[in-house]
């Protein structure tokens, strides 16, 4: 199939396609014209490519990855491909820990927003809270405008 037929049904740009392959994710044979050929499981690798995207492995560790990966319909990798096995361990540890640092922070904002008057009260001096839930000392308060 050509790169027309893959971006329709794959719902992926043409452009984007010629970009996996220029990563090393897309391997198509090129006919004697030029033309990118693609092969049916090449709609399934796309939809890999995606995936792990999505899960935001970087390109570098897709094109390693993306062609131990011969199941059809899901994720595996299988026992040639060991190596791969400590670069996604890298890549899980990496996620885990970008996703303490955004629960840290809503922790954060939530602390703030949970001290904000709500909508349609009075932001007044009897109402503002007396202490910061966020550890700064009095007098220390964020500021929310510009001073200039």
């Amino acid at each position: 199939m050509r790169i027309g037929d893959l971006a329709h049904q794959t719902g992926v740009s043409r452009r984007l396609l010629r970009y996996y392959e220029e990563q090393g994710m897309l391997r198509p044979v090129r006919l004697g014209n030029g033309y990118r050929e693609y092969a049916e499981a090449d709609i399934a690798t796309v939809h890999h490519i995606r995936a792990m995207l999505a899960a935001r492995l970087s390109t570098a560790v897709i094109a390693k990855l993306v062609h131990c990966v011969r199941d059809k319909d899901e994720l595996r990798v299988p026992s040639g491909c060991p190596t791969f096995i400590g670069e996604l361990r890298r890549e899980r540890t990496r996620i885990t820990e970008a996703v303490s640092q955004l629960e840290s922070s809503r922790h954060l904002l939530d602390a703030v927003l949970d001290t904000a008057p709500r909508d349609g009260e009075d932001p007044s001096p009897e109402t503002a809270p007396t202490k910061s839930p966020v550890g700064r000392r009095p007098g220390h308060e964020l500021a929310c405008q510009d001073p200039r």
